[in-house]
């Protein structure tokens, strides 16, 4: 539904309905009151920068009698903030932009909310690319457990494993519901795809000759295509630790090559990003 409409006898009940799950601010109004004109100029302003968190019906009481006397309006210009199919606020007369925001921001769902709301649609539609960039700004705004549960769906969904179990990690007890033991057992199978036969003959390399520096490589190569870089960070990093320039660079360019992939704001990058800047500096 568009977020600013003219409110009619053939659209009110799709209107009404409406109102069951979003917010709808219906503003009376009509040409021959000046008021109403410039309140309404507020509205569609307001409602243009609200980026549709609720949607504005305009209604024409020269044009539309019938739905102003319904809603008994006394005088113009009136507003009504309707929910669920009734009225729940409103005005008389002319407002500031500030009074009408603070009235509408007791009715309206945070910002993250739909930005939530609006992923879940995304996933249902098996889009997780558009989910992403959503979640990850409402888990910034928010770090509720519903919202990370989301995120790490999401992570699933793109095989981003290690991110996945960061974020089922920080859910508490209290949350850990039937979605999240279904993600739990989503990131068990990944991981256990994850454990292909080359990893695990390079992993054995590694430990009969854990100084073989091109094993470690190897390794750590299998390791991030397979979406472990919770394995592949530490591997590298351990030899970093003696000598930033070990085996001719190599390492460090791997290391670096691993954290330029992964996601801006990644936490597991960010984290070793610092410790690599504390061996340079």
């Amino acid at each position: 539904m568009q977020s600013i409409l003219e409110l009619t006898k053939e659209n009110i009940q799709q209107v009404v309905d409406a109102s069951m799950e979003k917010v709808v601010v219906m503003a009376f109004w009509a040409n021959q009151s000046p008021e109403s004109l410039g309140l309404m100029q507020t509205l569609e302003s307001i409602a243009q920068q609200q980026n549709g968190r609720f949607v504005l019906a305009k209604v024409n009481c020269e044009h539309e009698m019938e739905i102003a006397n319904y809603f008994q309006i006394q005088s113009l210009p009136t507003t009504l903030v309707l929910h669920e199919g009734k009225p729940v606020d409103g005005f008389a007369g002319v407002q500031e932009a500030l009074q009408i925001i603070e009235m509408l921001d007791k009715h309206l769902p945070a910002e993250w909310q739909l930005k939530l709301n609006q992923a879940r649609v995304f996933l249902a539609e098996n889009n997780a690319i558009a989910a992403l960039p959503l979640l990850k700004e409402a888990y910034s705004d928010k770090p509720l457990a519903e919202i990370a549960l989301a995120l790490a769906d999401v992570y699933l969904s793109l095989g981003v494993l290690d991110d996945a179990k960061g974020l089922l990690d920080s859910v508490g007890l209290a949350d850990q519901d039937s979605y999240y033991q279904s993600l739990k057992a989503k990131l068990a199978l990944a991981l256990d795809a994850a454990d292909t036969p080359e990893i695990r003959k390079l992993q054995q390399a590694v430990d009969n000759a854990p100084d073989d520096l091109a094993f470690v490589l190897d390794l750590a190569k299998a390791l991030h295509q397979a979406g472990r870089n919770d394995e592949a960070l530490p591997l590298l990093f351990t030899p970093l630790q003696k000598d930033v320039s070990v085996f001719d660079g190599k390492v460090k360019a791997l290391f670096l090559e691993i954290l330029t992939a992964l996601s801006q704001g990644n936490a597991l990058a960010n984290q070793y990003r610092r410790k690599l800047y504390t061996l340079l500096y």
